[in-house]
């Protein structure tokens, strides 16, 4: 049975540096129906000001991984990291235990765009850790590829879960499958662009969840376009 999220009921928030966009429960945008699917908590779009950003904050037993779609943005965090995230890297932080960062947009005269996803730890307690890594050249090119996985590898995070996130982007008139284990569960984010999945339309932002008895199927772009998938258990 699969799930529409539609991008028109994410919730909002904006102040004089931020606009962002929830599709799960965050904040106070609180919908009993949207509170995560699976492992998978948050998926937030922003866009943060030139010099805008959020200070120093907390996080614990969370892995929290960002994905940069136009601009820099800046991070540090309490274990002394400091570095530049950019359109063509994933960057992973597990809170573990607790740590604190900050995120800031590394230029005075764009904005940053990216999208800020949260997945729960297979345990509480590990050791908060960092990584960064460039996705390699052909990266959703053909079909997906993952940048996110228990194990990491080229071009791809680890992260604390069974779980991956893979990525796709098709040029207009491309078909790509999605296949999963019948005992999985998927959820879809469209980055940007326009696909068409069982004759109905999925624009920016828009998310489906499915399980692994509803694949596989096929994903058509109608244009240019950006996928997320996330593997899940």
């Amino acid at each position: 049975m699969t799930t529409h999220y539609d991008s028109l009921a994410r919730g909002q928030f904006r102040n004089r540096w931020l606009k962002s966009l929830h599709t799960f429960s965050f904040g106070e945008f609180h919908d009993p129906k949207r509170m995560g699917y699976r492992s998978l908590r948050v998926i937030n779009e922003d866009k943060v000001a030139p010099a805008g950003g959020f200070a120093p904050h907390g996080h614990k037993d969370m892995e929290i991984i960002t994905y940069v779609l136009e601009g820099q943005l800046g991070h540090k965090d309490s274990l002394g990291n400091g570095s530049v995230i950019r359109p063509g890297e994933i960057q992973r932080m597990s809170a573990g235990t607790g740590i604190r960062h900050s995120e800031m947009n590394a230029s005075d005269a764009a904005p940053v765009h990216f999208l800020q996803i949260w997945i729960e730890p297979d345990k509480s307690g590990h050791t908060p850790s960092y990584e960064q890594v460039e996705l390699l050249p052909d990266t959703g090119k053909n079909g997906f590829t993952p940048i996110a996985t228990p194990s990491g590898g080229p071009g791809a995070i680890s992260i604390n879960q069974d779980a991956s996130i893979w990525v796709s982007k098709p040029k207009a008139g491309d078909i790509v499958e999605v296949m999963l284990r019948s005992d999985r569960y998927g959820f879809l984010h469209i980055v940007n662009g326009s696909v068409e999945i069982d004759d109905k339309t999925y624009r920016s932002g828009d998310g489906l969840a499915f399980g692994g008895t509803d694949v596989p199927f096929t994903i058509t772009a109608q244009r240019a376009s950006e996928i997320l998938l996330f593997n899940l258990a």
